[in-house]
């Protein structure tokens, strides 16, 4: 199956090329940790988790649909022969050309890796999704109005797992601490821009990933204080070994493809 180019993927002006950039980033975020969430499905400890965790996982889905849709009519307008849709994004990229946070990409572990990775980032979408409103570019504005409304629910959904899980029985505390041990080296590389967020907040399309930090931080240590978990803060602060955000990912991701690209590589433009 031919092998889309991406690394090239827009011959227009180098702002626009950053704009594509910027919202894969978005989309890949979204997409991959959906997979990650989706993978609970019929797996839950309970129904009702069962049933939540799947939801956040399509709510994720949609918000990657939005902005690889809009990521997709920049790129055609640039005249490319070949169409390029929101599947072609998804499915027809390699490890190297998605940009999504290290984060996102980690095996969803047990339930409290799972809670805590949500309510990391969950966390984070919020502050990034509550300044995206302001966007200049109305497309982005526009999706995460509405994004923001589903990431409402997913923060207040983990912090309350956090804080049930934190301060109920000493196993389950003892699973949060290492949650957070094995999750926190991984949360810097939210709030570290890469060139297309440095050029997006420039455009005035996006906004300043280090200024949402102390924000996320508060929030986080709200939410630990009533989890009993104060001693176990994450610090945010250091550069990270990996950049997913630069197309620098882990095996894992690896793995998520070759999962999640199977059909349509292995059965072109297939359809149901």
């Amino acid at each position: 199956m031919q092998q889309v180019d991406f690394q090239s993927i827009h011959e227009q002006d180098q702002s626009t090329n950053q704009l594509v950039n910027y919202l894969l980033h978005l989309a890949d975020d979204a997409l991959i940790l959906g997979h990650r969430n989706s993978e609970w499905c019929g797996h839950g400890p309970v129904l009702e988790l069962d049933i939540a965790i799947t939801n956040i996982a399509l709510d994720l889905l949609g918000q990657a649909r939005n902005f690889y849709q809009y990521a997709a009519e920049l790129i055609n307008n640039d005249g490319r022969p070949e169409v390029v849709t929101e599947d072609t994004l998804a499915y027809l990229r390699d490890a190297g050309g998605f940009k999504n946070c290290v984060l996102a990409e980690l095996p969803k572990g047990d339930w409290g890796v799972t809670v805590m990775r949500q309510f990391f980032f969950s966390v984070y979408q919020y502050f990034l999704y509550q300044q995206l409103q302001e966007s200049n570019e109305e497309r982005i504005a526009a999706i995460s109005a509405k994004a923001l409304k589903e990431v409402t629910y997913h923060v207040r959904w983990s912090s309350e797992w956090v804080i049930r899980l934190g301060a109920g029985t000493a196993e389950s505390h003892k699973r949060m601490v290492q949650a957070i041990t094995l999750l926190q080296q991984y949360t810097a590389e939210l709030f570290i821009p890469a060139g297309y967020e440095e050029m997006a907040l420039t455009m005035g399309w996006g906004t300043d990933v280090t200024a949402l930090q102390p924000l996320w931080l508060q929030k986080v240590t709200e939410i630990f204080e009533k989890a009993t978990l104060t001693g176990t803060l994450p610090f945010a602060g250091e550069n990270t070994t990996l950049s997913g955000k630069e197309g620098k990912h882990t095996s894992y991701l690896e793995n998520i493809l070759t999962d999640m690209q199977f059909l349509q590589r292995a059965y072109p433009g297939a359809e149901w």
